[in-house]
């Protein structure tokens, strides 16, 4: 009796159980490295933006208030005032008598006044702004007749905020007379010499010293009031001495030259009288 095997049946290829298993841990592993790596690559991108417009902000803050400081007019009425208020100052920088013409809601504003305030958040950070005023704010003000004028309006005409979660924002004065730092300042009439700015921003941040100076300029209003002094002492009721040559006839000798309705030298000469010396006789 003759035998025959049964042909096998044919093997099936393809992934095991295992093998798929394997597989999708690594593709996920794979996946998880590549998002850290992405996640890493964009927190670092942001963190640089952030410094880099944090460092700008400030840098303009500077910018700001250095061309301020360095252009202020001789006759500039500075004042500084410092409250505490727990573990913070709160400051109020005030500049007057520096007009300044703006553009706000689409109309052009002159502001008269403007103002360098710190304001306490609920966060217990500080807000660093900026006002501006359209009349004198300070008081003991006086116009340019010289009147003690009320001060019209204390509400600023515009706001903005410079700097924001500032954690301390603290100003220093030199005088330039006793060369002293001060903390406040309310000399009328005068300007400091230096001031020291103290700042950090946010919890963490580094302390930021910065000193800005401020050139000394002759106040206009006293340039104007010593000059009409100097003009009016040189002057007699009748106007000023200046010698020049000739008589009150156009001739040689002592005389005085009047300029009013009559003519140079004429009798009915008023106004600035002109002294004129004798000459030598030979």
């Amino acid at each position: 009796m003759k035998l025959t095997s049964a042909a096998a049946p044919p093997r099936t290829t393809g992934f095991t159980l295992l093998e798929l298993v394997l597989a999708i841990a690594l593709l996920a592993l794979l996946i998880g490295m590549v998002t850290r790596t992405a996640s890493t690559s964009l927190a670092l991108g942001q963190s640089v933006v952030k410094t880099q417009n944090e460092e700008m902000l400030k840098q303009a803050f500077f910018e700001l208030l250095g061309n301020r400081f360095s252009n202020l007019p001789g006759n500039t009425r500075f004042d500084l005032k410092v409250e505490e208020s727990g573990r913070l100052y709160l400051t109020d920088l005030t500049l007057q008598n520096v007009p300044l013409t703006f553009n706000w809601g689409g109309e052009a504003r002159v502001a008269k006044a403007v103002q360098l305030s710190t304001v306490m958040r609920r966060t217990g950070f500080l807000d660093i702004v900026l006002r501006y005023y359209e009349n004198e704010i300070l008081e003991d003000s006086e116009s340019n007749d010289g009147n003690s004028m009320a001060v019209l309006d204390n509400e600023p005409m515009a706001e903005i905020v410079l700097l924001s979660d500032v954690a301390y924002f603290e100003w220093r004065v030199l005088d330039g007379r006793t060369m002293e730092w001060q903390y406040d300042w309310d000399l009328q009439g005068r300007l400091p010499l230096q001031m020291e700015l103290i700042m950090a921003i946010g919890k963490d941040g580094e302390e930021i010293r910065h000193i800005f100076w401020i050139p000394p300029k002759q106040n206009p209003e006293v340039l104007m009031r010593q000059m009409t002094q100097q003009q009016g002492g040189g002057q007699q009721p009748g106007g000023g001495n200046v010698p020049i040559p000739g008589g009150p006839d156009g001739g040689q000798g002592p005389g005085r030259l009047g300029v009013g309705p009559g003519g140079p030298g004429g009798p009915g000469g008023g106004g600035v009288n002109i002294e004129i010396p004798t000459p030598p006789s030979r």
